[in-house]
């Protein structure tokens, strides 16, 4: 995450705290990050040096206004007027950090080597909601080679009992052990 992605994210975020709509800025940058990485030629349009200032904010203006609040594309102007459109993505996960802090939510990634259920996929954020006392905000990734088993990302941590891991583990045991 760059600096710039941090300091602007953190001042929208404190903008749509003390107007109590962290929760509608959120889906709307949360939606136009998603349009963003589909279509990243719009962000590089946003920082053409071929267009002046006031044409590439008049872009955004054509292109969101009436369809975002007016919070998101204000901030979507500064970035376009200060040339930072390329940080959006940033901005938007230093938001949502912010978000998730304020409101007890931990991301965690669940890797595993089939699709989990719906079913799995509630159990297991009970589960570690009870252990963490925080909503869970889970995500499964396949990852086909780990064999079986679950391995957990969150919050700077992992917890990996997969059959790869055991794998290595037993591997690393054996290359230890004096016959």
């Amino acid at each position: 995450m760059t600096e710039v992605g941090n300091a602007y994210g953190e001042g929208l975020y404190d903008l749509a705290k003390s107007e109590g709509l962290t929760d509608e800025i959120l889906g709307q940058i949360t939606a136009l990050d998603e349009s963003f990485r589909q279509e990243p030629d719009f962000l590089r349009l946003l920082q053409s040096a071929n267009l002046s200032k006031q044409e590439r904010c008049q872009i955004v203006e054509d292109s969101f206004r009436g369809k975002v609040h007016d919070y998101v594309l204000n901030f979507l102007k500064i970035l376009t007027e200060k040339n930072y459109a390329r940080h959006f993505s940033d901005c938007t996960a230093a938001y949502r950090r912010h978000y998730n802090l304020d409101n007890d939510i931990l991301v965690v990634t669940a890797i595993t080597a089939v699709a989990l259920t719906q079913e799995q996929s509630g159990k297991l954020s009970q589960k570690l909601s009870a252990i963490t006392g925080k909503k869970i905000d889970l995500c499964n990734r396949v990852e086909p080679g780990i064999l079986g088993g679950v391995r957990l990302d969150y919050d700077g941590k992992r917890l990996d009992d997969t059959v790869s891991h055991r794998l290595e583990a037993i591997g690393a045991m054996l290359k230890n052990t004096v016959l």
